[in-house]
């Protein structure tokens, strides 16, 4: 396929990096810079709230806006999907999408619960379409490029990995309730950025097998229910009515992987002064790694050729995911959490079209699945007192 339709169902915060990532897809030029890959059309923007789907529409050219997904299933003119609602909704949404013939990009996590994720698996394996999951920070050039010394034995046995992902959007707890703060244990912090803690520590130390430690806090017992529509973390207008607050702002945990590295993990919504703060030190018997997300194209390394302590490593034109990709493409330009959404779009198109341009796949509903079975451990040992739980 060379002429590719796309949708994305969700206006919200997520839905608009998406939309925006298919718009700048086809200016990346790939690793081999063959080119400007399939041609690709924007349609539509769907939302219930017509308000936001015309805006985020017009804002980044998509040719339409619809006020339901059913009429991104029914498009004819739609080939490929991004599904970024409430996660509660993921499950009946992609399964028409993909009975419909539909390519689906879906965001993290896949799915509420593992039985649903794994009909959507199933769903997608039966109409023989593409099902991907989002997990964006894979596309940071600094996280590629520490997996590219972790596979290649640069620093040797990886033992552990200690990663934290702090953000501070649940602090005010006068900001309005919205499907992000109901639902239960393991809901919150946990499902939210933990799903993506802990795919960075799976893509650095290989399969969780098992975890242990689970630990989720709530601090903020109930929210005002807001007047309106609220997008993403933006503040509204509330009312006097407030609503219990059903899942965690805080969660931690330990993971074991089939490797024999161990892990400690730990996110929070409640980490006042981080407003999106992903930081990682992974550890071999050769040498060890560091990252933070607000330097996303550079990492700290130790290893035979440091000394005593770690150096800076800017990476540079010989990366992937800056060769081709930025306009200028040379180190300390500048590179953000935006343009991870453009090569996951252009990951995602490549593999419908059947073009191989150097950027990896985008990770399955399979392995959606076995995020969501991470974080059901955690959720297990959290309410076991911290009891060894088996990833099944």
């Amino acid at each position: 396929m060379n002429d590719i339709g796309v949708a994305v169902i969700g206006a919200g915060m997520a839905g608009r990096a998406h939309a925006a990532g298919y718009r700048s897809a086809t200016t990346i030029a790939g690793a081999s810079r063959a080119g400007a890959g399939p041609r690709v059309r924007l349609v539509t923007i769907a939302d219930l709230n017509p308000e936001f789907a015309r805006g985020t529409a017009n804002r980044f050219g998509y040719a339409r806006a619809d006020e339901s997904w059913q009429a991104v299933a029914e498009a004819d003119d739609v080939h490929a999907v991004s599904v970024v609602v409430a996660n509660p909704l993921h499950r009946e949404i992609v399964e028409a999408l993909t009975a419909a013939g539909k390519h689906v990009l879906c965001e993290k996590p896949l799915a509420p619960t593992v039985a649903d994720a794994e009909a959507m698996a199933d769903a997608a394996d039966r109409a023989g379409v593409l099902g991907r999951t989002g997990f964006t920070f894979r596309r940071s050039p600094a996280i590629a490029a520490v997996r590219e010394l972790v596979e290649s034995g640069r620093l040797g046995e990886v033992l552990h990995f200690s990663g934290r992902y702090w953000t501070d959007y649940g602090c005010d707890s006068d900001a309005p309730i919205s499907w992000r703060y109901r639902g239960g244990p393991g809901s919150g912090a946990l499902a939210d950025i933990g799903s993506h803690l802990s795919d960075v520590a799976e893509f650095l130390c290989g399969p969780a097998v098992s975890v242990a430690g689970g630990t989720l806090r709530t601090w903020t017992a109930d929210r005002p229910v807001p007047l309106g529509a609220v997008v993403g973390h933006a503040k509204a207008a509330v009312g006097a009515d407030r609503e219990p607050v059903g899942n965690e702002d805080y969660a931690a945990f330990t993971a074991e992987h089939a490797s024999g590295a161990s892990s400690s993990l730990a996110v929070s919504r409640v980490a006042r002064g981080h407003p999106n703060s992903l930081r990682f030190e992974v550890f071999g018997t050769k040498g060890a790694a560091t990252f933070d997300l607000r330097r996303p194209a550079e990492f700290g390394l130790m290893d035979s050729a440091s000394g005593e302590g770690y150096r800076q490593v800017l990476l540079g034109p010989e990366h992937p995911y800056i060769t081709g990709g930025l306009p200028m493409d040379f180190p300390s330009v500048g590179l953000g959490v935006n343009d991870a959404f453009v090569f996951q779009a252009r990951a995602f198109l490549d593999e419908i079209a059947g073009v191989d341009d150097g950027l990896p796949a985008c990770p399955d509903f399979a392995h959606g699945a076995h995020n969501l079975r991470v974080l059901r451990a955690a959720t297990t040992s959290a309410a076991d007192g911290g009891a060894a739980v088996r990833i099944d």
